[in-house]
């Protein structure tokens, strides 16, 4: 993050709620938030949440008693917090509930809230299971509940921007799409010193155990697979991977490094890479088009195009090349290989935002009927089926087939 985005980010955070609502434009509409897992995650949701005015965290549920306090001094005043979701959905003052529990128990905790009737915010991936995906949508269709996916980087609007230009065919055909999510560190908390049987070990890092955690793939790849779904307009049908854990020999159960490559129509691929012992490319992912690229950021977007009609053409296989001096073969010749390295167009945005909170906006504002949900059960279902196969596909590193919704 530059200076100029964190002088942003900072001056945001640092404004009250009704400073918040007159510089967005936003009217204070009450809502009142129900809290299903109090995490590292959730109370960064919950966050965002408390920068709209007319929202309220009305209650809180986790398993783990020390998140009270820290949820207590997030909120800025005590918080009813506990154990059992039922009691917490069994509450009379909620407006809408936050599902931020860790992603084996996605499923449970979006059937109990379905049966209550209230609008859910709930964090990706929708489903653990290839089955709980289609069950999931079963019960929120059938219920009719509103409900929205955390993937936030379908409100950023140099996301959509670059959605819009894509679609205009500014880059033509979109063909291939390569993702990174690459990160120097082991991706383990801390855990108290007392814990003889490991419970709290698979609590607080259940993200590095498989019965519990998607994987790579799932716990950072799920943003990519649903910008990728977005771009093409459909689900991959099958993924092919692999996986291993070549740096962190902890007793995790999930790799510290995959590749997968997930296939969709036409020939069309999604090639999705995350290491996490080295940082380089980070966050970041790349459309290839026939007539240009857009590279696409946390932060930002930026388009680059491929070479007009008319421009110089490679030399022809079997001629000869004068390179600095040396004449050589033109399968040696470096013209139109290099990586480019000019100015691309970067498309101009608004003011930066943290995408988390132009997502919770959006889903207050479809809450109170000013708009559908975006990022929908369906939208849900996309990113959360594939990564669900993909659980299994890169351990075994065989062909999976990815099975479309079946609509009721």
């Amino acid at each position: 993050m530059n200076r100029r985005t964190f002088a942003k980010v900072a001056s945001l955070s640092a404004l009250s709620a009704t400073s918040v609502a007159r510089t967005l434009g936003q009217a204070a509409k009450p809502l009142r938030l129900g809290v299903i897992g109090a995490g590292s995650r959730g109370q960064e949701v919950m966050r965002q949440f408390l920068h709209l005015p007319g929202v309220s965290v009305r209650a809180v549920c986790d398993i783990y008693p020390p998140r009270q306090r820290e949820v207590d001094r997030l909120a800025g005043a005590p918080v009813p917090f506990m154990a059992d979701h039922n009691a917490l959905l069994g509450r009379d003052d909620l407006d809408a509930i936050l599902i931020a529990s860790p992603l084996a128990c996605h499923a449970e905790h979006i059937f109990a809230a379905a049966k209550r009737g209230l609008p859910i915010y709930g964090e990706k991936a929708m489903g653990f299971q290839p089955a709980e995906c289609q069950q999931i949508v079963d019960a929120l269709v059938r219920s009719k509940t509103l409900y929205q996916v955390g993937h936030q980087y379908r409100y950023a609007s140099w996301a959509q921007e670059s959605f819009r230009r894509i679609q205009a065919g500014q880059i033509g055909r979109p063909t291939h799409i390569y993702a990174y999510w690459h990160r120097n560190g082991d991706w383990r908390r801390p855990v108290p010193a007392n814990d003889p049987d490991g419970r709290l070990e698979h609590l607080i890092n259940w993200r590095l155990y498989r019965e519990s955690s998607g994987g790579l793939v799932t716990e950072l790849g799920s943003h990519h697979l649903d910008m990728a779904n977005w771009i093409f307009g459909e689900v991959p049908t099958s993924v092919l991977g692999t996986s291993s854990i070549c740096r962190y020999h902890d007793g995790r159960t999930v790799g510290d490094n995959t590749l997968a490559t997930f296939n969709y129509s036409a020939g069309r691929k999604l090639f999705f890479s995350s290491i996490t012992d080295n940082a380089k490319n980070g966050n970041e992912l790349w459309v290839y088009g026939e007539e240009g690229s857009v590279q696409i950021t946390m932060e930002d977007a930026t388009f680059y195009y491929e070479k007009k009609a008319g421009a110089p053409a490679l030399a022809p296989s079997g001629s000869t090349v004068v390179q600095h001096g040396i004449v050589t073969g033109s399968s040696y010749s470096t013209q139109g290989e290099m990586p480019y390295r000019g100015e691309g167009e970067r498309i101009g945005t608004q003011a930066y935002e943290d995408s988390t909170l132009t997502a919770v906006r959006s889903f207050v504002g479809a809450v109170h009927g000013e708009h559908p949900v975006e990022a929908d059960v369906y939208v849900g279902y996309g990113s959360a089926i594939a990564c669900a196969v993909a659980h299994d596909a890169v351990f075994s590193e065989e062909k999976a087939a990815i099975p479309a919704l079946q609509r009721a």
